[in-house]
């Protein structure tokens, strides 16, 4: 079944012409997210008026924008933040998903809130399906994606690269797991000092 071109649709391939989608909105993107983090972190210094301390917000407009171009003069950086981002869209939206179906089992009134290992659970899962995307979005000189490699590598065995980042990532955590201090909160035989 054909479907009909309407208006709405047109509108959406007009601006697919004009680089709506490839330039302006991943410029934007990256823009406000870059300013964003330097505002946050106050990288670039900040200035005192009146007593006040402000961020300077000139020199942070001046490196977003740079950062940036730079950015969208890469068709490739472009590419794969398309897709990132459309599909950390999607694991957003299955996020919801999956807490209004956990509340239908919530009285009326009560607030949902995933507790405990569950929270952990959903975050794990989260930042999965984050990495997850990231891989395969990023493609090598071959132009097959990092997670095909990843499959490749767990279907024969036959990446070297691959297997050698997954033992390189559980000898790490490994160490980290080994040497991490105990926490303060759990102190022997319940004195404090």
């Amino acid at each position: 079944m054909a479907t009909a071109v309407t208006p709405f649709r047109q509108v959406l391939v007009f601006f697919d012409k004009i680089g709506l989608f490839d330039v302006v909105l991943p410029f934007l993107l990256v823009f406000t997210i870059v300013f964003a983090i330097l505002e946050k972190t106050k990288v670039l210094g900040t200035e005192e008026i009146e007593g006040h301390k402000y961020t300077k917000k000139n020199l942070n407009a001046i490196a977003s924008f740079v950062m940036a171009f730079l950015v969208i003069a890469s068709s490739k950086l472009v590419e794969t933040i398309v897709k990132v981002s459309s599909n950390a869209v999607v694991v957003l939206f299955l996020s919801v998903l999956f807490l209004l179906l956990v509340g239908s089992f919530y009285k009326e009134g009560e607030p949902v809130y995933l507790e405990g290992g569950w929270k952990i659970v959903f975050m794990i899962i989260v930042f999965l399906s984050i990495v997850g995307i990231f891989l395969d979005a990023i493609k090598t000189a071959d132009g097959r994606t990092w997670l095909e490699r990843l499959g490749d590598f767990a279907g024969s065995g036959g990446d070297e690269v691959a297997g050698s980042i997954i033992l390189l990532a559980i000898i790490v955590l490994f160490v980290v797991y080994a040497v991490k201090e105990p926490s303060k909160g759990a102190s022997h035989g319940g004195s404090s000092h």
